[in-house]
């Protein structure tokens, strides 16, 4: 039988300027010169569209000048010939053509019936007129400003009606401003090359700008790369006055980081601490099993009843480790209390009733308080009785054992007293951690080292704390602090 071996396929790399395209700092870099070049392309026009306004405003001026011109001659003008007033339209016209000289670029057509059409293009571009722009103006209403297209540009030509008795005519000014047309155009030749000179400027500091706006978003690429490395160490560096965006993203990345390794560092500590208290139960449950097995207990009934009852009881223990887990990674659940209102006077008694029942000592109640306080009854209890619990473990027949309720100010302050062996200082910052107990614990009760987690854990989630006051030979004295209402920006407990 012979094996197939196939070759994963290479990973390909894009082309050069596709991979270019889907960086970030290139797509940026193309936003930006799309942008600055529509912006540069609308002003071009936009300037063309303002000097060419401009241009057809002078030449309605200038038309409108000749026309007032020619008006004034023949409402006001005399005949040089004979002193006279004009009687006759052609004559009139013939006079006005002869004193006014066109401006420059500017013709003069006068079309009058039965008369032969008088055109002026001394100083006009072309030393014609089309035979079809011919037609169309002798065809146009009078008062009127059109356009024509030439070789040299668009021209433009304005009408008027000229009359003088019973003759009447038409009297047209034609402007081609073939300068003006170059001026225009040199102007928007000119911003085109400004548009370009200025997208050019723009990429090259625009290419500069957006690496150093990047650079943030590469560090935090590199050091989530290393990150997934197992380098949890890794930070992203922030400058040290840096207060824009980059540095609050840098500084929320590296909080967000020291959080993240911190509830790790924890997940381990946990693991090796829950794996050690269990490999105790099972190592002995294993030991007996096996003697079982191999025949060493015998057949004698009472070995096996010990036997199977010392394995039960470490079954039973590693359940209620389990359970005590179970329940603290429930506490950070939303829904895990069912907040109440409780009458602190009464559940003070019933706490009493329920405490007394734990062990033979002398049990007391120091003060009841009155008024209602807002928590979950079954969670504050199983709170309460975890605190007399561990008082149980450390007093001894003959001591006592006091429960006491209280209001501070905004505060509700439900204790356990007693008087038995104390807590060592140096224990005092480590009891509430899990599966931390006294250094003399282990010789006076047999324990998890979970029931003040639990006790700090479920008043955390009541937004409230644990205070405790102890001394060797001296007795403790556990606090459970309650707000007397619920605080607005209280988040459900977690582990710090």
């Amino acid at each position: 039988m012979r094996a197939v071996l196939s070759r994963a396929p290479r990973e390909q790399k894009e082309p050069g300027w596709f991979g270019l395209a889907r960086h970030l700092r290139s797509r940026l870099l193309l936003s930006y010169l799309c942008l600055i070049v529509l912006c540069g392309g609308l002003a071009v026009v936009g300037l063309r569209e303002v000097l060419v306004s401009r241009l057809e405003d002078r030449v309605s001026e200038a038309i409108r000048q000749e026309f007032q011109e020619v008006n004034r001659l023949l409402s006001t003008g005399v005949d040089p010939r004979t002193g006279l007033p004009f009687r006759s339209l052609a004559a009139a016209i013939d006079v006005f053509l002869d004193r006014n000289v066109p401006s420059n670029e500017e013709a003069f057509v006068v079309f009058i019936p039965d008369r032969s059409t008088r055109v002026s293009l001394d100083r006009f571009p072309l030393r014609e007129l089309p035979g079809d722009v011919m037609a169309r103006i002798a065809a146009s209403a009078p008062g009127r400003i059109g356009t024509f297209e030439t070789d040299l540009g668009l021209a433009y030509y304005g009408a008027q009606e000229v009359s003088l008795g019973e003759r009447t005519g038409l009297f047209v000014v034609t402007i081609l401003p073939v300068s003006e047309h170059g001026e225009i155009v040199g102007v928007q030749t000119y911003g085109v090359f400004v548009v370009a000179a200025i997208v050019l400027v723009a990429s090259a500091f625009a290419w500069l700008l957006t690496g150093r706006l990047l650079v943030p978003v590469r560090q935090l690429t590199q050091t989530a790369r290393l990150i997934s490395q197992s380098e949890q160490s890794q930070r992203i560096p922030i400058p040290v006055r840096g207060s824009d965006e980059a540095a609050e993203m840098a500084r929320t990345f590296n909080a967000m980081m020291d959080r993240l390794e911190l509830v790790l560092r924890k997940q381990r500590e946990f693991i090796l601490d829950a794996s050690h208290e269990l490999r105790g139960p099972l190592t002995i449950c294993m030991g007996h099993l096996g003697l079982l097995e191999h025949g060493v207990v015998g057949d004698d009934p009472l070995e096996r009843s010990e036997t199977i009852a010392l394995v039960t009881d470490e079954l039973e223990r590693m359940g209620r480790i389990v359970e005590d887990l179970r329940l603290l990674a429930d506490i950070a659940q939303p829904d895990f209390l069912r907040l109440e209102s409780i009458d602190l006077h009464s559940f003070t008694h019933e706490l009493a009733g329920k405490l007394s029942s734990l062990a033979h000592r002398m049990w007391t109640v120091d003060d009841a308080a009155t008024g209602a306080v807002l928590g979950d009854r079954h969670r504050l209890t199983q709170a309460v009785v975890n605190l007399a619990q561990n008082a149980v473990h450390h007093t001894s027949s003959t001591d006592t054992i006091a429960l006491a309720t209280s209001r501070t100010g905004d505060e509700w302050r439900i204790s356990v007293r007693d008087t038995g062996s104390g807590i060592a200082e140096a224990d005092l910052v480590r009891i509430f951690e899990r599966f931390q107990r006294g250094a003399q614990a282990h010789r006076r009760y047999r324990g998890s080292g979970l029931g003040l987690a639990i006790v700090r854990a479920l008043v955390q989630a009541h937004g409230g704390r644990v205070e405790v006051t102890s001394r060797p030979g001296g007795g403790s004295t556990f606090v459970l602090v309650l707000p007397a209402a619920p605080r607005k920006d209280h988040e459900p407990w977690r582990e710090s």
